[in-house]
């Protein structure tokens, strides 16, 4: 499986340490899931890395978030919201489901969270959704 990596530099360094000894190509790096969008890059999928820092080296969450929603990604973000599976959302918009994978993706890394639930809360207390 070929995979772009997507992260801060040493979370990635971290993760490409990891995936060494696996059967996980890496095809590419970016900073940003926009970056990763943008470029020519052809893989099977994203490998979003995380920053492992202990919590008291991390920087807070922001209040903010650094890089904007797109208008879909508020649309799906607001369907996640309602509770709806990917498939759901997908016949919702009249997307793929791929397409609304990578959507979720893309907001996980734009609020810094790691799950479905975590982007929802850190949605609502940015004002970014209607709860």
């Amino acid at each position: 499986m070929r995979v772009l990596l997507v992260g801060p530099p040493r979370a990635r360094d971290a993760l490409r340490a990891q995936l060494l000894d696996s059967s996980i190509d890496v095809a590419g790096e970016c900073a940003t899931l926009d970056e990763a969008r943008q470029s020519d890059i052809t893989a099977d999928a994203l490998l979003l890395a995380l920053d492992t820092a202990p919590a008291a080296r991390r920087r807070a969450t922001p209040d903010v978030v650094e890089e904007p929603l797109t208008p879909r990604e508020v649309q799906v973000l607001e369907l996640l919201a309602e509770g709806l599976a990917n498939k759901a959302i997908a016949e919702r918009l009249a997307i793929s489901d791929q397409t609304v994978k990578f959507h979720v993706a893309a907001i996980l890394g734009k609020l810094g969270v790691a799950n479905r639930t975590e982007a929802v809360r850190a949605a609502a207390r940015r004002g970014l959704i209607a709860m």
